[in-house]
């Protein structure tokens, strides 16, 4: 598959099937966060791969809706602020690098035909105590994994997008 076709493949998937998601599949798409860029290669993520029920219904009480239960795989993406790269006014980049591991993870499951969510918009803290993390590790990213429901193809992206011309200004004074 083309690179311009994944692109418009991957979409959010919210209800997932009951098929198990392969040990190859899923280091394939581990192996893409391994492999992913970050500040000054300093690669400051740490991923909690679970796939046990018990562990997954505990960490749907962090994220209470009834499609996450049915994901058999959720990834949890971790920034480790003590190995991330600061820039010189402060500015932490393990959340930046987080979001790039996880892309990358998006992107590589929906080459092999598999699902995935984003979600950021969980109870840290009970992620946090689950996962018994210390400090410096913050939880950023719940990502289900699974075989979606409904097969990804390009028709099933419709979601509204803005056009180049909202986007992108053409230098910094706005220059065509």
């Amino acid at each position: 598959m083309k690179f311009s076709d994944l692109m418009l493949v991957r979409r959010s998937v919210r209800l997932y099937s009951d098929r198990a998601v392969s040990r190859e599949d899923l280091l394939a798409v581990l192996e893409a966060a391994r492999v992913a860029p970050s500040a000054c290669n300093n690669q400051p993520t740490k991923l909690f791969v679970i796939t046990e029920r018990d562990e997954l219904d505990e960490l749907a009480a962090a994220y209470p809706r009834d499609w996450f239960r049915s994901a058999p795989v959720v990834i949890v993406v971790c920034a480790d602020h003590q190995k991330s790269w600061h820039r010189a006014d402060g500015k932490d980049h393990a959340d930046i690098d987080a979001a790039i591991v996880t892309d990358h993870m998006t992107l590589a499951a929906a080459a092999r035909g598999l699902g995935t969510c984003w979600i950021c918009a969980f109870d840290a803290d009970r992620v946090r105590h689950q996962l018994a993390l210390p400090d410096h590790l913050e939880p950023v990213v719940l990502l289900p994994l699974g075989h979606p429901e409904e097969p990804l193809s390009i028709a099933a992206h419709q979601s509204p997008r803005k056009s180049l011309d909202n986007l992108v200004q053409w230098g910094a004074k706005g220059n065509s």
